[in-house]
Order: C-alpha cells, then sequence, then structure tokens
C-alpha cells in the first residue's frame, strides 16, 4: 500500500510540459520558480539517436545557424573585407568539419546546459513521448520503452513545429533536404538550390554562398519579404544579391528529381508564364518553405483539444485551449513561428497557473534575419499603417552616415522609424544593416513602453555607436536629423 501511495506520488505534478523547446522549458522552469512540481517531457533525438533538450531551435534551428552563419561570415570577412583593414591574408581556406565539430560543440553545451537549469530549478526531465489523455492525465513512454500515465493538475503542450514538405520535392535526406539537412552537409555542394526566400531559406543560402556554392533561391511569391516593410524589404533584396545569391521571384517549382548525384528542378516564372516551365539542375536542394505545428501523436481521443484547419492548437490570448487545465503555447499555436515568442507565452501561462499576472505583448515581437547585413522589424509596416489610414510620418538614417558603421566596413542599409503624426506614438521600427538584431531590442523597450519618436529624440545615444541610427531616423521623421540628409 505504501509502495503504491509512493508511485502514485511520484507520477503525480503539479504542472507537466509535453514538449522541451525554446517554448516547453522555460515554461517548466518559470513554473518550478513558483513553488511548483514540474516535468517537462521532450523526445527529441538527433541524427545519432542520442535524446537532447532545446527542441529545433538549439538542435537544428537557430542555434547551429547562428553558429555557422558566425563561421562564414568570418571567412567571407578574411577574403573580401581584410584588405580594406590594411590586413594581407593568403591562402584562407575554411576547414567545413572543423566548422561543424564547433557548431556541433556549441549545441551539445546548449542542450546540457538545459539539463542543469532542470536540475536547479527542480523541473524533473524526462525524454520519451508524451501524449495528452482526458482529465489532466499524460501517457508517457521512455525512449527505452514501456508506459507510464502521469497526472497533473496543469498540461502545457509545446510541442513545436515540423519542415514542411512539398509534394513536387519531397525529401530524401541526402540530395532533397531538409533546414536540419542543410546544417549538417560535409562538403559545400557546387551548385545548391533553395526553394523559398524567407528567414530560413535566405540564412542558409548565405551560408553555403560564402563558401563557394552556386546558389539559387526559387521563391514562389511576387513579392520579396512579403511580410516586411517594402522600403526594407527592397533594400534586402538588392544587398543580398550583392553577395551572389540568385534570387528568383515568382518561381513556383513544379517537380524535383534526383537523378545519380544532381537534382533536376522544374520550375514556373510567373513573370514570363510564355517561355513555359523552366529547368534547373543543382547538387543539393534544400526545401524551405515553412514549417507546420507539430502535434503528431499528442493528442488522445477525447481530450476535447481543438485543432483548426493547418493543425495549429487552438488557444485564447492567453494560451488557455478551453479545456479545463490544458494548456498550449509556442509553434504549435496561431502567431510567428519564433522562439522568443514561444518563451513569453510559455513564462506568460506559468506565471498565470501560479496565479500571478502574466501577458505577452502580440504587438511587439521583434523579427530578425540573421543574413549579412542583418534584417529586423518590430511593428507595422509603412503599407500596413497606410492601408488603415491612420496619419504617419516616417524618418530614415542610412548607416553611410554612420562613423561607426564606415569605421566597421559595414556602411550599408538604414534604420527606419514610423510613427503616428497625430500623438507621435511609434508604430514600427525597420533596420537593415550591422547589427540589426541588436538594435531592435531598442526599439522594443520604447514601443512596449508607449514611447514616442520625441522620446527617442531626447534620449542620448553613445557617439560613435550603430545605436545611433535608430535615434537619428527618430529625429529624420520630424525632419530635424542632425548627421544626415532629413528624408
Amino acid at each position: 500500500m505504501t509502495n503504491d501511495k509512493a508511485a502514485a506520488t511520484a507520477d503525480s505534478f503539479d504542472v507537466i510540459v509535453i514538449g522541451g523547446g525554446p517554448a516547453g522549458y522555460p515554461t517548466a522552469i518559470r513554473a518550478a520558480q513558483n513553488g511548483l512540481k514540474v516535468a517537462c517531457i521532450d523526445e527529441w533525438k538527433n541524427h545519432d539517436g542520442s535524446a537532447a533538450f532545446g527542441g529545433t531551435c538549439l538542435n537544428a534551428g537557430c542555434i547551429p545557424s547562428k553558429a555557422l552563419l558566425e563561421s562564414t561570415e568570418l571567412y567571407h570577412r578574411a577574403q573580401a573585407e581584410f584588405a580594406a583593414h590594411g590586413i594581407r591574408t593568403s591562402g584562407v581556406e575554411m576547414d567545413v568539419a572543423a566548422m561543424q565539430k564547433r557548431k556541433s560543440a556549441i549545441v551539445r553545451g546548449m542542450t546540457q546546459g538545459i539539463l542543469a537549469l532542470f536540475k536547479g530549478a527542480g523541473v524533473t526531465p524526462l525524454q520519451g513521448h508524451g501524449r495528452l489523455l482526458r482529465a489532466q492525465q499524460v501517457e508517457f513512454t521512455p525512449n527505452e520503452g514501456g508506459k507510464r500515465t502521469l497526472s497533473a493538475r496543469h498540461v502545457v503542450l509545446a510541442t513545436g513545429s515540423v519542415p514542411v514538405e512539398l509534394k513536387v520535392a519531397p525529401f530524401d535526406g541526402t540530395r532533397i533536404i531538409d533546414s536540419w539537412g542543410a546544417l549538417e552537409l560535409a562538403a559545400v555542394p557546387k551548385r545548391l538550390g533553395v526553394i523559398g526566400a524567407g528567414v530560413i531559406g535566405l540564412e542558409l543560402g548565405s551560408v553555403w554562398r560564402r563558401l563557394g556554392a552556386q546558389v539559387t533561391v526559387l521563391e514562389a511569391l511576387p513579392d520579396f519579404l512579403a511580410i516586411a516593410d517594402q522600403q526594407l524589404a527592397r533594400e534586402a533584396l538588392k544587398a543580398l544579391k550583392k553577395t551572389g545569391l540568385d534570387i528568383r521571384m515568382g518561381a513556383r517549382v513544379t517537380g524535383a528529381a534526383v537523378k545519380g548525384k544532381e537534382v533536376a528542378v522544374t520550375w514556373l516564372d510567373a513573370q514570363n508564364a510564355a517561355a513555359g516551365e523552366q529547368s534547373l539542375t543543382v547538387d543539393t536542394l534544400i526545401v524551405a518553405v515553412g514549417r507546420r505545428p507539430f502535434t503528431d501523436g499528442l493528442l488522445a481521443d477525447g481530450t476535447g483539444v481543438a485543432v483548426d484547419e493547418r493543425g495549429f492548437i487552438k488557444v485564447d490570448d492567453h494560451c488557455r485551449t478551453g479545456v479545463e487545465g490544458v494548456w498550449a503555447v509556442g509553434d504549435v499555436v496561431r502567431g510567428p513561428m519564433l522562439a522568443h515568442k514561444g518563451k513569453e507565452e510559455g513564462v506568460m501561462v506559468a506565471d498565470l497557473i501560479a496565479g500571478r499576472y502574466g501577458h505577452t505583448n502580440y504587438e511587439v515581437i521583434p523579427s530578425v534575419i540573421y543574413t549579412a547585413p542583418e534584417i529586423a522589424w518590430v511593428g507595422l509596416t509603412e503599407e500596413q499603417v497606410k492601408k488603415s489610414g491612420r496619419p504617419y510620418k516616417t524618418g530614415v538614417f542610412p548607416f553611410l552616415a554612420s562613423g561607426r558603421a564606415r569605421a566597421m566596413e559595414a556602411a550599408g542599409g538604414f534604420a527606419k522609424v514610423i510613427a503616428d503624426k497625430a500623438d507621435d506614438t511609434i508604430l514600427g521600427v525597420h533596420i537593415i544593416g550591422p547589427m540589426a538584431g541588436e538594435l531592435i531590442a531598442e526599439a522594443v523597450l520604447a514601443m512596449e513602453y508607449s514611447a514616442s519618436a520625441e522620446d527617442l529624440q531626447r534620449t542620448i545615444h553613445a557617439h560613435p555607436t550603430l545605436s545611433e541610427a535608430v535615434h537619428e531616423a527618430a529625429l529624420a521623421a520630424d525632419r530635424r536629423a542632425i548627421d544626415s540628409l532629413n528624408r
């Protein structure tokens, strides 16, 4: 009797989080910080079969891609930029195996760090598959086999997303690959095709282009970065084409067939329909057309959790599913598929469960593309503001006028501030240029506190810094810029 009671207690929690990625593991840690008994279940397995927490972001997305982007940008700078600094180099080579080894070490350190964080917070890590049953019960199947039924007062679903596979270009894991496969390439392909000119496609295309691959990016949409401010998008397209990326818009892929060591890709050009079906031959094809929510085997019959037509779990503004004690966060619910969005939702839910205040401001979620130049934005685009009919003003400051940017040999791009013409509220900030992903944080903070353009204008920025570009863009909105022509 005592043993049965102990077993029941061991399998009972205040909170069970299913998913240990950037939405799930912060949920678990914050819930534990709030004094709750927490377990986090995750079934991620690497290509070598090893289990790891961190989900796609840490294992096969954000972290490894940034490691490769940093390595290849340094290599490119050594070849193309160092001479301008008076640094003479010759015979610079990239050891792809060493680059990949460094990347893997970073990933391993980060994922093992999650286990250390769990231990420090008192979270119980469970590696295996989690499945929601009725009445806040969870079926847990450990990686080593067997099944256990766990119970909790609250269950948080945070199972993330997986790459979308095209019927016309199915993955074979060798020649036609997804984003994870693109991060694991052991050699530089001579000819690389990328389907999709979104964040993932542009970043991965940039990595291998810098190492010498001939990269062709095929994007079905007619407008480049359609979700971004179009002044920013035009500048980005121009800059990325200068890096050697062959970006073709309005290119709808109709087929991809592996033929020996090559991939034959066919596509239609929306801008030249009379030309008929066109072809492209590459050594490797990356399919990066987006991601879909991952709910495979997550919901047992009768849980009552609703899923929409696109596969997203339905939730309210506070990530409640409508089923008592069941929540969902991250890529598996509506909104942008961004790690930081999922993290903030998880923290919000963990605080709400503990009876604390919790909120996620969906109006000020920043987006970043880690190409060179970097691209970042937050808030509304000029097109969105114009469509709303709201009177507005804009200010633009080019990095060409930034002393710090010029000293860095990174004077391309600009910072742009959009503000309400009547009350001066900042509506959106868009940056393309050096360290844009870091600079956008100032704009996010300003908008979180409902700052005006004048607030930014009156905030002293250190000189010389890249952040002065945001300051000057705010000044330019009122035609009061000091270091550039007011536009």
